[in-house]
């Protein structure tokens, strides 16, 4: 079991928590079993009971397409109605659909399965609070120990949760994107790449209403082909389907919808930081930007900070993860946020990473300036990055290793201003990760490299 944002999968041992940095993920009917799916739904349901017993919580539940889904959504619908909860079913939507639609159906909690861009055989539980915001800390701590000590019987009788399904979710989340929309997309032509997941029918349909010419592809899921080649995680699917209609530019989404990447007229990828810098820039020109400052990773290119800087922008960092991002987003009173993954936050219109929001701000961003996509992303001159990852038998040798310590210290005194170096321990694995950004590639693989030899035999 594994925290969600990352593509590792492994089994979850006595004592681990089930919860990562956002939700829980595993190999599907293994890991992630119909019951702990059931488990976790019910002690939620009995936690929000024991937060506020004047009334009988509703819960919206979603999914993304995986074959899986329909068994754990089915777990997930028991364990909620067992503990006295109403259900409202929307189906198969993107997450930050089924965030959007938490707070506007006045739900008490949201819970969406996906597995984001892992691969067909797993999925996931991501659990959202009232308004659609994620849950706090401390309440997944206590949903955690209620599915080991429950904290209330099971009602009988009308006590009971009861279910129903939604008829309008898929359009009031169309209709909440097109208003939230900067300008019309008249005379573009997108392909998007769907993943044969969560947004393979809304994506197409949104961009369309909002006045672009749509190439769909990879947009025929059946439950086993999610993520299978296609989507953000392998962009050369939509890289060759820009080149071959001729388009002005592609995006690709992920299975469930929560974050896009983009390919410009040539077949240049366009990361999350260039998709940040363009939005920022936007923003900034419209003076929508709060306080004239953005928040990003620290894996975010120095090419990014550079360019921010360069036209008065301040940027926030704070360590990876999009819940980390909207932590620092709402501590500061900010409206804007985002990966280099392509997870974008728009928090005056979203509670969450929003793929098709992103796409639409890109793409009104280009109609209204009447600039390529590839002239707008060169507002990012990102410098060289390498990644090396460094299997290690305790990862906690990056905070206590002086031989680690004196190798990163040369390291970034040979880079001075023209690069740096981040080590990384990973969040699931014994594993450390080594990040250098350097003038050059050859510089930056000769550094990382170097680095990871001192990381692995210390």
């Amino acid at each position: 079991m594994t925290a969600e944002g990352s593509a590792d999968t492994g089994s979850c041992v006595v004592g681990c928590r089930y919860f990562g940095t956002d939700g829980i993920r595993g190999l599907a009917n293994a890991d992630l079993t119909p019951e702990l799916a059931l488990s976790v739904a019910g002690a939620a349901a009995r936690v929000l009971i024991a937060h506020d017993a004047s009334h009988r919580p509703v819960a919206v539940v979603g999914r993304d397409p995986r074959v899986s889904g329909e068994m754990l959504e089915a777990a997930v619908v028991a364990g909620l109605t067992s503990a006295g909860a109403d259900v409202l079913r929307i189906g198969v939507l993107p997450t930050p659909a089924l965030a959007y639609l938490t707070g506007a159906y006045g739900a008490d909690l949201g819970v969406m399965l996906s597995a984001s861009h892992n691969p067909m055989p797993d999925n996931g539980i991501k659990l959202f609070a009232k308004g659609g915001h994620k849950l706090p800390d401390d309440i997944e701590a206590e949903i955690e120990a209620d599915m080991v000590t429950p904290t209330r019987t099971r009602p009988i009788g009308a006590g009971v949760g009861r279910v129903r399904s939604s008829e309008d979710a898929g359009e009031r989340y169309l209709e909440h994107l097109l208003a939230a929309m900067p300008t019309r997309l008249d005379g573009l032509h997108v392909v998007v790449d769907c993943a044969h997941g969560a947004a393979s029918h809304v994506a197409p349909e949104l961009y369309r209403r909002a006045g672009a010419r749509v190439t769909a592809i990879a947009a025929e899921p059946d439950g086993l082909n999610i993520n299978d080649g296609v989507g953000s995680t392998h962009l050369d699917f939509v890289r060759k389907a820009v080149l071959m209609h001729g388009a002005d530019l592609g995006i690709a989404h992920d299975g469930d919808a929560d974050r896009c990447l983009a390919v410009d007229a040539t077949g240049e990828v366009v990361d999350g930081d260039q998709i940040l810098a363009m939005c920022a820039l936007s923003m900034r020109s419209a003076g929508t930007l709060r306080a004239q400052t953005v928040v990003a990773t620290v894996m975010s290119n120095l090419g990014f900070h550079r360019a921010m800087r360069e036209h008065g922008i301040q940027v926030i960092t704070t360590v990876v993860g999009d819940r980390y991002v909207l932590e620092a987003l709402r501590n500061n009173a900010l409206n804007l946020g985002g990966e280099q993954s392509g997870h974008i936050v728009f928090t005056d219109s979203s509670t969450t990473g929003d793929g098709l929001l992103t796409a639409l701000h890109v793409m009104a961003r280009m109609a209204e300036t009447g600039r390529s996509l590839s002239e707008l992303a060169s507002a990012v001159k990102k410098l060289p990055q390498v990644l090396v990852n460094v299997r290690v038998v305790e990862k906690q040798i990056v905070a206590t290793s002086p031989e680690v310590a004196a190798a990163v210290a040369d390291a970034a005194a040979e880079l001075g201003e023209d690069g740096r170096i981040l080590l990384r321990p990973s969040g699931t694995e014994q594993m450390v990760r080594v990040m250098v950004e350097a003038a050059s590639q050859q510089s930056a693989e000769a550094i990382a490299h170097r680095v990871a030899g001192v990381v692995a035999s210390a």
